[in-house]
């Protein structure tokens, strides 16, 4: 579970930007939107602000942090730039300091505070702490010394192994971090934190590209096509059955680009030989006959709500993290709902998933009982152009209050201002 995210001079942000997962005090909606641990969070949380406020480098940059915890041990050789490294560019300082990304989460009861600071030319601080009890153990520490032209390291007594510490550090390379390379070399005790990055943190954050259907159909794969066709005829779509067939093709992965001298934050790799997926709906026609259409003859809307459909059945059942970047691209305001409120279910959400996304849909604010003030965040750019990351809470609205018509009046800011021209 996601505790809190910052992201200080990435992008957008030039000093912290900090998302908290983390429940305030009130007690409204706490059954349906709070999770029971230590400490209590919440489990959803949106955000808001104009165009090109931010939201999406918020976004963009926990998905980066993942990237690099996956691959960097494996993706970059030595003296390779780290691609999509980019400070703030509005203040000349900023541009030659370091972007610094840090995580807290929660995994199988142990509290994790993970982080590292980077250049595009190499990684200059990565540390960890581990809250098993009040307390915070810090199980390594890695910061570079500009004068000694060296990275010093600090192992704590709780990372165990210590006869296979002097490789691991030997084996990272300075563009590299840690974590990954450690657990690349098969250490099992820092394996749980890499797994959580992989497999419990999931990011969409490219509101305008296809989202994969391979979870999807994954999960039409594995017997569990009673839960695809529950899922979307519960979305009201119309939609009795869905069939795969398939054909040869060619397939392309797309990973993170890791490589310098490029703007594309995407980058294909080899073509393979794969049995492409051919899906075909079926909805009933006049007399209860069956009516089939291709995917391609189906809304975009419902497009897309089939390859969430997935995602959201993945995260609900294992308890995984899923964030979103404009999750409402293409979706009825009601269908956007239907998926939040799936989240704030305790039926279809035993496990305590969390979903965080980015909105323009005002009407979510004043939906009756869907989130409570804390769970409401704003982005806004200042004089300065920089990012600013902050709750609805920060202005104590009262309760019953009217958010969507403070919201469009102002009164919370991350709005557009238009000039004529």
């Amino acid at each position: 579970m996601l505790v809190e995210f910052k992201v200080t001079n990435y992008r957008s942000f030039q000093g912290p930007g900090v998302l908290s997962m983390v429940a305030s005090k009130d007690d409204a909606l706490e059954d349906l939107n709070c999770i029971e641990a230590s400490p209590r969070l919440l489990r959803s949380a949106v955000l808001y602000g104009a165009n090109a406020s931010g939201k999406s480098n918020l976004i963009f940059a926990l998905a980066f942090m993942k990237s690099m915890v996956e691959i960097s041990a494996t993706s970059l050789r030595e003296g390779q730039s780290i691609n999509n490294i980019v400070p703030f560019r509005f203040n000349p300082e900023t541009v030659k300091q370091p972007s610094e990304l840090e995580i807290t989460f929660i995994d199988n009861g142990i509290r994790y505070e993970y982080g590292f600071a980077a250049n595009a030319t190499r990684i200059l601080k990565e540390w960890l702490l581990v809250y098993k009890k009040a307390k915070p153990q810090c199980w390594f520490e890695r910061e570079y010394s500009e004068s000694e032209n060296k990275d010093n390291w600090y192992f704590g007594p709780h990372l165990l192994e210590n006869h296979r510490h002097q490789i691991w550090q030997e084996s990272t390379r300075t563009n590299a971090l840690f974590l990954s390379t450690a657990v690349n070399l098969n250490s099992e005790q820092l394996r749980p934190i890499y797994k959580w990055f992989v497999e419990q943190l999931i990011v969409l954050p490219f509101p305008n590209m296809p989202i994969p259907a391979e979870n999807t159909l994954a999960h039409l794969k594995e017997n569990n096509k009673s839960k695809i066709i529950d899922f979307l005829q519960a979305a009201d779509l119309g939609i009795k059955d869905v069939y795969i067939e398939t054909r040869k093709g060619k397939q392309v992965q797309f990973q993170w680009n890791l490589q310098p001298g490029s703007d594309n934050p995407l980058i294909a790799g080899p073509e393979k030989d794969i049995d492409l997926p051919i899906i075909t709906f079926t909805h009933q026609g006049k007399d209860n006959q069956p009516v089939t259409f291709g995917i391609e003859e189906e809304s975009h809307g419902t497009q897309r709500l089939f390859s969430y459909a997935g995602f959201f059945l993945e995260v609900l059942s294992e308890g995984k993290t899923l964030v979103i970047d404009e999750l409402d691209s293409s979706l009825h305001p009601k269908m956007v709902q239907f998926l939040i409120k799936l989240m704030h279910n305790s039926k279809s959400n035993k496990n305590n998933a969390q979903l965080i996304f980015s909105t323009h849909n005002t009407s979510l604010l004043d939906t009756t009982e869907l989130f409570r003030r804390d769970q409401i965040w704003f982005v806004e750019k200042n004089r300065e152009q920089a990012s600013q990351l902050y709750p609805l809470t920060d202005f104590s609205p009262r309760k019953g209050e009217a958010i969507e018509k403070g919201y469009l009046m102002g009164r919370y800011g991350a709005l557009p201002f238009f000039d004529l021209f």
